[in-house]
């Protein structure tokens, strides 16, 4: 009976093992591949002295370890294995350091070759995590979705509204980028919390703990012929700002939460 109860207890704690996963474990990027991609204009000579160890690496910031990206030069930290029906949790912040703009982008769904979308990174979909666009969807490569909006003011731009139209985004139709609902992002300088909940076609971005775009029927569009797109491996950009991840972990999930999708 003794013993039935401990592997009762070593099944459990290895069913949990399984359902999460630390992302960045704290000491090292072993579990990731890097490649380097294209310059940042008028940083060229920064991009000549680059090399995977000085674009990420791991430092000390507040006393803890964490993901350093230099930000000098456009580049992928891509995980090794894909992806399927998650919650994935990412703790980050902005340094000084900026090379034209404070971008970066949690892609998800990535596939195909580095250098597919704009010379540097894998097919995607991107919750963006550009600095006063945190939580945008950008569709890469041939990526598509649908989502609920509604036009800016300016009829150029559509903006994530829950109570807005079904409309189909990619490169041919509508444009690659839907602005997030509303603005959640903290203060440079402070810690943001992003919440990426992905199940089947549907992917949801948190931003602070706040709702701000909900994408359907993710897809590829190769000359037409659709397909559902539903995992992928997961890519942090290098894209023109120093920037900090001090935690990142995913659990599996059966379902996405109900109060996201209200």
């Amino acid at each position: 009976m003794k013993n039935f109860g401990i592997t009762l207890a070593l099944l459990f704690i290895a069913s949990m093992s399984f359902a999460q996963k630390q992302l960045f474990n704290g000491k090292n990027l072993k579990n990731w591949d890097i490649h380097l991609g294209a310059q940042i204009v008028g940083f060229e000579y920064l991009a000549k002295k680059a090399t995977p160890a000085s674009t990420y690496c791991i430092k000390k910031l507040d006393g803890q370890k964490v993901i350093y990206i230099s930000g000098d030069i456009f580049a992928s930290l891509a995980t090794k294995e894909e992806f399927e029906n998650y919650h994935l949790h990412l703790e980050f912040k902005w340094g000084e350091k900026v090379y034209g703009k404070r971008n970066s982008g949690l892609l998800y769904h990535s596939f195909g070759p580095f250098g597919a979308a704009f010379g540097t990174w894998m097919a995607c979909i991107e919750h963006q995590l550009m600095h006063e666009n945190l939580g945008d969807t950008y569709l890469m490569g041939n990526t598509w979705c649908q989502v609920k909006s509604k036009m800016g003011n300016y009829g150029t731009t559509y903006f994530y509204d829950p109570n807005g139209q079904l409309s189909t985004f990619s490169e041919d139709t509508n444009g690659r980028s839907i602005k997030k609902k509303e603005d959640a992002e903290k203060p440079l300088g402070e810690w943001n919390t992003v919440d990426l909940y992905c199940f089947g076609q549907t992917s949801v971005h948190v931003v602070n703990g706040k709702v701000v775009m909900v994408n359907t029927n993710c897809s590829t569009n190769d000359n037409g012929k659709t397909a559902p797109l539903t995992k992928g491996k997961i890519q942090i950009q290098s894209e023109g700002g120093e920037f900090y991840i001090r935690k990142m972990e995913i659990n599996d999930i059966t379902e996405i939460p109900s109060d996201l999708l209200k």
